[in-house]
């Protein structure tokens, strides 16, 4: 008899997925127990047998890490293929099945990363910010709503695709195709961070250089924004990113530094605290 996950389990394998991908998170396993909980279901329904649910689990507890919400797409080619070892397909075994979850665990990460946490994210944070103007709340309620909706039905369409597509996905997200896919995504993620920064990160300077009546004669930001406008933002980014990315500081660091400018800024006159921007 060809045993078939049900839709039931399916979707309780996906929610299980969905709340707790980030269980029992440490540095050591990741994302491992969250994929456990997962699996869980799909195994009970398929091993009957104890021992068989226990050597099927262990196949599971190997170290995985990716981007968490495209990355529902690897639970379920796994549930597929779960499925296929269940009925005793050749070639699905626990070395086929954690290969395959290794080698997609960074190509996911990478289309994720630059997908939703470098585009997706910044776009919708972006429209919250505008609809956040005068402190309304607004920004705050279509931010919750917009991104739980899009992260649960863009999760839940990932799982399923996955299970349907079996290993017939890897070749697409690993291959070319999934090569270029990144690349453009990095490209549009790269252009979204460069809008919303330039949109709602303005530094100004308020110094000014005055004749000995007191009136000013000359305004630094005037002058800035003649040469490049915004010059003074973009170089606050980079410098943010340099900070990270090359000298590998915490974000909690970067922001104390940052502080620490703004209070010899404002102390010298170059940065004046009651400037609306």
């Amino acid at each position: 008899m060809v045993k078939k996950i049900s839709k039931k389990t399916l979707a309780k394998s996906f929610h299980h997925w969905y709340y707790g991908h980030l269980t029992c998170f440490s540095q050591e396993h990741m994302q491992t127990f969250g994929y456990l909980t997962s699996m869980l279901p799909i195994v009970e329904e398929l091993y009957p047998d104890k021992e068989d649910q226990a050597r099927s689990m262990n196949t599971y507890t190997a170290f995985f890490n990716t981007e968490p919400q495209l990355g529902s797409i690897v639970v379920g080619i796994t549930a597929g293929l779960e499925e296929a070892r269940a009925n005793g397909v050749d070639g699905v075994d626990d070395e086929t099945i954690n290969g395959l979850r290794a080698g997609l665990m960074g190509p996911i990460a990478g289309i994720g990363d630059s997908l939703i946490v470098g585009t997706l994210i910044p776009v919708i944070l972006g429209i919250a910010l505008g609809l956040s103007n005068g402190g309304s709340p607004i920004g705050a309620v279509f931010y919750i709503l917009v991104w739980n909706l899009l992260a649960y039905f863009g999760m839940r369409f990932a799982y399923f695709k996955g299970y349907e597509l079996g290993d017939k996905a890897v070749e697409f997200l690993v291959g070319p195709q999934g090569q270029a896919i990144r690349k453009a995504v990095s490209i549009v993620g790269g252009m979204v961070i460069g809008a919303v920064a330039a949109t709602w990160v303005p530094i100004k300077s308020a110094l000014e250089l005055k004749d000995s009546s007191g009136k000013a004669f000359l305004k630094i930001q005037d002058q800035l924004d003649g040469v490049y406008p915004g010059l003074l933002t973009a170089a606050f980014i980079v410098f943010c990113w340099w900070l990270m990315a090359k000298k590998k500081l915490s974000p909690i660091t970067v922001m104390l530094i940052l502080v620490v400018i703004a209070f010899i800024g404002v102390l010298t006159g170059f940065f004046n605290p009651g400037l609306k921007y």
